[in-house]
């Protein structure tokens, strides 16, 4: 105790030193309590702090108390190795290794550094990882999700937030709390797989880093799937404790290994896995349950515990294609439900087993292959998947070419990599001429391609050959021929054939045809036929055979594409194109066309003008030609058929309105006698010179102007056709007869083109004068002319109008339009007056009608036709004409004189019936029904007429009963009808029937 005691007080003496462990590390931290520079004595000293507390010796051995102090004894003593060593070698890794009971050693690696803080105190503390490298070793291979080991990063101050990273993030992570996990599955090579962790501080940005290696575990074949009878016990990790009033540290946390089941396990089911145990139990009754997927989650009932044993048994097969890992939790309560302890994670992996073919993406693979292709050209990739797992034996292919068709030139045209699928090219002589397409098998086996255990799966890849252009166009003969006649173009002169062994209508196969030689002027083309590969030559301009009687063209072809390399045929083939022009008989042209002649108009008939000939292109034809005039609107000329010679036969006029612009066109046929004929035609234009030979006149023709002077003023002009010089300026003047022209009317000349006519007289009396005026030219020599002018003097209002009366006359309206628009209006006034007397008739005729009966009920000459409905089988032979309407049966304008039927309307004139007037006297009304019924009486064309109506006939059987039961005999002898004669004229003809006895 002396000796603990003595350690204490050196230590405090330099530094404060401060020890925590728990069951399994320890933390050994110095403290200076002086400045470490400059160098100087310590000037006050700090209370010790937490002193080294040495581990429970119940913890290492077991309870025995002469082991426990043997154990502080040599604690105290590390203590004091630690202090002096720190003093000694600040900075310095220690590695310390402490045994307990039954062989339970803890290894210690700590790396202490020394940091000056603000209050200058030293701190003597290993801030990063306690381990310079981490291991572990696996049973198997690596799977996504799957935990590794944990890291721990040793904390001094607890106020560092630190962050981890990878440096291979894509195949691992660690969390917050330094477990590494899986980030995807891949195999484990026998090899140790390393890599490092970063720890890097948020805020200081200081990073840390540590080495983890990864080991496959060896196995042994027949380990491979193990059915051990004892089952694996897993136990909950114990928590946190209490001891002496103060928290103990818990162990690290455990990384519980996956538990590793076979797919496709044939039983017996269930069939146990694992235990799950607390250590608790000893004191406690517990419950155990495991929940997650394939538990308590879908697909349910996978997996089962025993909750009082916590027995974890599967209970069917599993399959690894459907799931490849199960996630569950182990959970431990007590019989009230209260949890015992933290829930732990179980992974269980299934191992896949060989039960899956490869199957191909497609059955039958399509690739292409350029003929010619150099032996390791590529030409496709055939692909294969296995549902089994891709990392281990049972999902790695292998492929093989298991045949190939044809054969030729080589059974081993293609190969296949064995392990992409890639298909390449391993001899040369691929030729589409001869082998267009090749047949390959492909197999796929997993296991590597082992053939005693691997599953096999065959496609089919069809290779087809491409073609390049490794032949050139050949013509089929050295020399074409053709002929074309002349002037002629867009004509197929000659067919270029050729031959081209490559695929059709490829750009290796299609030909193009240029002319080499022989067409310096360009007269030729050559297109190529899009379906045959002919080259047509056709004529794109016109040939003269006077010019040129026949072409020899050199020509080539060559394919749209170069040909490939290394081949040994020249790239064109040439021939040769003679083509002989056909002469024709041409048309004859004049020259030149037009022709233009300058002559003065007014020249007389029989004048020659000017001689129009035309010209034959056909030189070696003897051939003439004759003239005849085509087009001549004002038939001025003439033309000899021989010679050409054009006369006139009228006088021309510049001011004829067949001339524009003082031009005159005519046009005239030239004909040849050739076979078959030709003729041309050619245009004269004679422009006609201006002579003096159209005298002005005055415009206008008509004006008005007021009875007086003053306002009174009429502007004129003149208009003369010919131009300048003949025209203006012009002179205006009066004549001196009559007399009376002078006296009344004076003229002025404003300027050479307009002149003022006023007045002369103080009032002249209202009517129309005819006021001469006398105008002449400027030509050479001049003309003169007395014109008319037309003036309306009328009667003007204030403002020097004439009024409305005297601006009918003087718009220009004269007798003849006065006299149509009264005419006008006497038709329009006759025709109201018809339309009004027609009216009036109409309401007359209608009253009258309206005094008889309602023409609802007028049935005088009426015949009511209804539809005929036929009574059957009974009325078959009845003549239906019978039943029709008289009128449509026999016409009136047709029957004889005096024959009529007695059902129809007697023709008598119409009587006069009683108008009532338009508001008659109340007291007038019955005078007036006394005076129509009187008059309907004596009206003999009133209905009913002295007739039998016939009705339409609706067929026997009705029941009805028939109307010919009605007869006198049987139904009206007990009665008298003498009353109907009182009833007048309509009723006379009954009277008669029943009203005379017995008669």
């Amino acid at each position: 105790m002396a000796l603990w005691v003595l350690i204490q007080l050196r230590a405090a003496l330099t530094r404060t030193v401060t020890l925590e462990c728990d069951p399994w590390y320890c933390m050994l931290t110095i403290v200076c309590l002086c400045p470490a520079a400059p160098p100087g004595p310590c000037s006050h000293l700090s209370t010790i702090g937490n002193l080294p507390r040495p581990p429970s010796a119940e913890a290492w051995t077991g309870g025995s108390e002469k082991n426990g102090l043997n154990i502080r004894l040599v604690w105290i003593f590390m203590t004091l190795v630690f202090a002096q060593l720190l003093m000694q070698n600040p900075g310095r890794p220690l590695i310390v290794k402490l045994c307990g009971g039954s062989n339970h050693c803890t290894h210690f690696f700590l790396v202490l550094q020394a940091s000056v803080d603000a209050s200058g105190e030293i701190a003597l503390c290993k801030t990063g990882f306690p381990e310079d490298v981490y291991s572990a070793v696996l049973s198997q291979d690596v799977h996504e999700g799957q935990p590794l080991l944990n890291v721990k990063f040793s904390n001094c101050n607890g106020k560092r937030k630190v962050q981890y990273e990878s440096s291979e993030p894509a195949d691992f992570k660690v969390d917050e709390d330094g477990m590494v996990y899986a980030v995807r599955s891949f195999p484990l090579s026998s090899e140790h797989a390393k890599f490092l962790i970063y720890a890097q501080d948020k805020e200081t940005q200081e990073k840390w880093q540590v080495a983890v290696k990864l080991s496959l575990k060896p196995t042994l074949p027949e380990d491979s799937v193990k059915e051990s009878q004892e089952i694996e016990e897993i136990v909950f990790p114990r928590q946190a404790t209490k001891h002496n009033g103060h928290l103990q540290r818990q162990k690290r946390d455990w990384v519980i290994p996956p538990i590793n089941l076979p797919e496709n396990s044939r039983g017996p089911f269930p069939q146990e896995l694992v235990r799950i145990r607390s250590d608790r139990d000893k004191n406690l009754s517990l419950r155990y349950s495991v929940t997650g997927p394939g538990a308590d989650q879908p697909p349910t009932g996978i997996f089962i515990i025993n909750p009082i044993s916590g027995q974890l048994s599967v209970t069917k097969p599993l399959d690894r294609e459907l799931i490849a890992r199960f996630h569950l939790r182990a959970h431990a309560v007590d019989i009230n439900g209260n949890q015992v302890e933290n829930p732990i994670d179980i992974v269980i992996n299934v191992i896949d087993m060989n039960d899956n073919r490869p199957e191909f993406l497609h059955q039958v693979w399509n690739g292409t292959v350029p003929e010619g292709s150099k032996p390791g050209t590529y030409v496709m990739t055939v692909t294969a998947i296995d549902a089994d797992d891709p990392n281990a034996l049972n999902g790695m292919l292998r492929y093989r070419i298991l045949s190939q068709a044809p054969s030729t030139p080589s059974p081993n045209m293609f190969t296949i990599n064995n392990e992409t699928g890639d298909i390449i090219t391993v001899a040369a002589g691929l030729d589409r001429e001869k082998v267009q397409q090749y047949t390959l098998i492909i197999q796929a086996t997993d296991m590597e391609g082992n053939p005693t255990y691997g599953l096999s799966n065959t496609a089919t890849a069809v290779i087809t050959v491409t073609d390049v252009n490794d032949n050139p166009p050949e013509f089929t003969a050295m020399t074409f021929y053709g002929e074309v006649p002349e002037n002629r173009v867009d004509v197929i002169v000659a067919n270029l054939t050729v031959t081209d062994k490559d695929q059709p209508h490829t750009p290796a196969w299609n030909a193009v045809y240029r002319i080499s030689g022989g067409d310096p002027t360009g007269r030729f083309a050559i297109q190529t036929d899009p379906n045959s590969n002919d080259g047509l030559v056709t004529v794109v301009k016109p040939i003269d055979f006077e010019t040129n009687r026949m072409f020899v063209l050199t020509v080539a072809a060559e394919n749209q594409v170069p040909l490939a390399k290394g081949i040994q045929h020249p790239p064109q083939s040439t021939a040769t194109v003679s083509v002989t022009v056909i002469d024709v008989n041409e048309n004859p042209y004049f020259a030149p066309n037009p022709k233009i002649i300058r002559q003065e108009e007014g020249l007389h008939a029989g004048t020659m003008l000017t001689t129009f000939t035309a010209q034959d292109p056909d030189r070696y034809m003897q051939q003439n030609i004759r003239y005849t005039k085509l087009s001549d609107p004002a038939n001025w000329l003439k033309i000899d058929p021989v010679n050409g010679q054009i006369t006139t036969i009228a006088v021309l006029d510049r001011e004829s309105p067949n001339v524009k612009n003082n031009i005159y066109n005519a046009t005239f046929l030239a004909s040849d006698n050739g076979i078959p004929p030709m003729s041309g035609t050619g245009t004269l234009q004679i422009y006609l010179l201006d002579i003096n030979d159209n005298a002005p006149q005055v415009l206008p023709q008509e004006a008005e102007t007021c009875e007086t002077p003053d306002p009174n003023s009429i502007n004129i002009t003149a208009l003369d056709y010919d131009i300048d010089p003949n025209a203006g300026p012009f002179a205006f003047d009066l004549p001196l007869s009559p007399a009376t022209i002078k006296r009344n009317w004076t003229i002025t000349r404003l300027n050479g083109d307009f002149a003022q006519l006023n007045l002369k007289i103080k009032f002249l009396e209202a009517g129309i004068y005819e006021v001469p005026i006398i105008i002449t030219d400027s030509g050479n020599p001049p003309k003169s002319n007395i014109s008319i002018l037309r003036v309306k003097v009328c009667q003007c209002d204030s403002n020097g109008d004439c009024t409305d009366v005297d601006r009918i006359v003087g718009a220009g309206l004269g007798t003849g339009a006065i006299i149509a628009i009264l005419l006008c209006m006497i038709i329009l006034l006759i025709l109201v007056l018809m339309f009004v007397v027609w009216m009036k008739r109409r309401d007359k005729e209608r009253q009258a009608k309206q005094l008889l009966i309602d023409p609802e009920d007028d049935v005088r000459d009426n015949i009511l036709k209804y539809d005929e409905e036929g009574g059957g089988e009974e009325d078959q032979d009845y003549d239906l004409s019978q039943l029709q309407q008289p009128d449509t049966v026999e016409p009136d304008a047709i029957k004889p004189v005096g024959i009529r039927r007695l059902d129809e309307r007697p023709i008598h004139a119409e009587p006069q019936y009683p108008v009532r007037s338009a508001a008659p006297h109340p007291g007038d009304i019955g005078d007036f029904i006394n005076e129509g019924l009187k008059a309907a009486d004596n009206d003999p064309t009133a209905p009913p007429y002295d007739s039998l109506l016939v009705f339409d006939y609706e067929g026997s059987g009705s029941t009805a009963g028939s109307l010919s039961s009605l007869n006198s005999s049987s139904s009206g002898g007990e009665q008298d009808y003498d009353y109907l004669n009182d009833w007048g004229p309509r009723f006379k003809k009954l009277a008669d029937m029943y009203g005379g006895g017995d008669d």
